[in-house]
């Protein structure tokens, strides 16, 4: 079971990618650090559930769904996708700065092809590009906003609070060309509000196959009863107005609403156990801060 999980997060079956190896070369610290809000936040299984979350929100923007449904892979392909996304976010948050930034360089260089035309929320044909700064700062704001979500619901206590983690992600965001990435968890809440505001989300027949997809990813059946937890909790943690546009509801017998945040919970401690306590990024890290006399006693 903890060989599939693994190869689940990260595409490979035995032993760690090479990528996360790599994690201890470098010169310098690199963006973040052991006692940083990213640290904390991204070396918790709640990021799981975060993943999940940050999805189901970023189909609602008509432009960013319109690029996965023409241009990715997700139906044929979904867990070659999700280790990719996970190599980014650690990348960003463990490796030293030049790595970082190549990593980041990379994603936008894959980008450049993801073009095309969407109907917008008013059922006008515009034009997409995944680099464009509308759709970045979505899916920035959507992960930033996921992952502070879950990290509040399932994790520790977060060195600095909210604000902390969204100042420091906010670097991520800038590496991906996000113009003027939220700083503050009220700054935030603000931009997701504006594209409500703006009318720019929008609920239709793809987002709709979207949500179907990842409600029932083709997982291994044994992780199926256990994701299905994990789902209705990315589901529960969701604001009402967004959860409604994705036609979901929180997990329900007639009027009773179940209880996702505890049995969440639960199903991350049975994860966390069978991962067990290595965090191999945060080790690679680790060593490297070591190697450059930065910290004392890594592993």
């Amino acid at each position: 079971m903890r060989n599939r999980l693994r190869s689940t997060f990260t595409g490979q079956l035995e032993g760690q990618p090479e990528w996360v190896l790599n994690l201890d070369r470098g010169d310098d610290a690199g963006f973040f650090a052991p006692g940083s809000a990213t640290w904390a936040v991204h070396g918790q299984t709640a990021t799981i559930v975060a993943g999940v979350r940050a999805l189901l929100m970023q189909a609602l923007h008509p432009g960013a769904m319109a690029g996965v449904h023409d241009h990715s892979r997700y139906k044929e392909d979904p867990l070659g996708r999700l280790a990719g996304t996970i190599r980014w976010i650690f990348t960003v948050s463990y490796a030293d700065t030049e790595t970082a930034v190549a990593t980041s360089n990379w994603v936008l260089k894959l980008h450049e092809r993801v073009v095309g035309t969407y109907l917008d929320a008013q059922n006008v044909e515009s034009p997409y590009a995944a680099n464009d700064p509308e759709l970045l700062s979505w899916v920035h704001l959507a992960f930033t906003d996921s992952f502070l979500a879950t990290a509040k619901l399932w994790s520790g206590p977060i060195p600095g609070g909210a604000d902390a983690y969204v100042r420091e992600w906010a670097k991520a965001g800038e590496l991906m060309g996000v113009p003027n990435p939220p700083r503050s968890e009220a700054e935030l809440r603000d931009q997701l509000h504006a594209f409500v505001e703006a009318g720019v989300l929008k609920s239709d027949d793809r987002v709709a196959e979207a949500v179907k997809f990842i409600r029932r990813p083709p997982l291994a059946r044994a992780l199926m009863p256990g994701y299905a937890v994990l789902f209705e909790g990315a589901v529960s943690s969701i604001p009402g107005e967004y959860r409604r546009m994705l036609g979901l509801t929180p997990a329900h017998i007639g009027p009773l609403q179940l209880p996702t945040i505890g049995a969440t919970g639960l199903v991350l401690k049975v994860i966390g156990s069978m991962l067990g306590a290595d965090k191999p990024s945060e080790l690679a890290a680790r060593r490297r801060l070591t190697r450059l006399g930065l910290l004392e006693g890594a592993a």
